[in-house]
């Protein structure tokens, strides 16, 4: 547990109950969240990296180094 949780749960603690359930679900609201953005990051930078393969294809045919793929070999 890192020392920012640990100063969190010390603060929450001297919290009235109530306060500690409504802190806690927001916090929770925080994570799913987090982890949400986390998951587009991750879809984004796979996107950038096709992206960039596709880019690098086109340039690869208009220098005429491209070559035909053969679908039965992948």
């Amino acid at each position: 547990m890192t020392k920012a949780i640990e100063t969190a749960i010390k603060l929450l603690e001297t919290l009235p109950e109530s306060t500690q359930e409504h802190l806690v679900e927001e916090l929770r609201r925080l994570a799913l969240d987090a982890q949400d953005e986390a998951k587009w990051d991750e879809l984004f930078a796979r996107s950038d990296r096709l992206q960039a393969a596709a880019r690098k294809a086109r340039q690869e045919i208009a220098a005429g180094n491209a070559s035909d793929m053969d679908f039965d070999r992948l």
